[in-house]
């Protein structure tokens, strides 16, 4: 049951933001908001945040490099995972930092992410071609990518 007259304190903004972040990375752009929601948009919580900052204990860094690993391992394109990072607050050269990091292969990701879910059957009909396309498409591939994955062999085959 909460009280209507309970007094927000800094510390009570801290306490809830350390325990948001016990449990996965946040970017300072959905901690502020589950914040706000949580303490009335108190004028104390963006004093916290830049505090957390300092401290190490928030990182929008840290977020993006977990952020991007954990879509990669889902099977996304950049181009998905450049519009889901961008609803969490974070600046597209935060997010092309760690993907220079991450050194990852987006050729073989989108080859390996149609043969998880197509097999190594070659489509028979366009519309099956079609189906492949929009698939890697909507998770993320360009359209190299997807020509790559579903080419079997060379990129210029399809």
């Amino acid at each position: 049951m909460k009280k209507q007259d309970e007094v927000i304190t800094p510390a009570k903004i801290r306490s809830a933001a350390m325990g948001l972040l016990t449990g996965r990375e946040f970017s300072r752009d959905e901690l502020a908001k589950k914040l706000a929601k949580r303490f009335e948009s108190d004028p104390a919580i963006e004093g916290e945040l830049d505090r957390l900052q300092e401290e190490g204990l928030q990182s929008d860094q840290r977020f993006t490099e977990a952020f991007l690993r954990s879509r990669i391992y889902r099977g996304h394109g950049l181009t998905r995972i450049r519009m889901d990072i961008r609803q969490k607050g974070i600046q597209d050269d935060l997010l092309a930092a760690a993907v220079e990091v991450s050194d990852t292969d987006w050729l073989a990701l989108a080859r390996d992410v149609a043969e998880r879910k197509f097999g190594n059957r070659p489509a028979k009909e366009q519309k099956d071609k079609a189906k492949r396309m929009r698939f890697l498409q909507y998770r993320g591939f360009n359209f190299d990518q997807i020509k790559y994955a579903l080419s079997g062999t060379e990129i210029d085959e399809y």
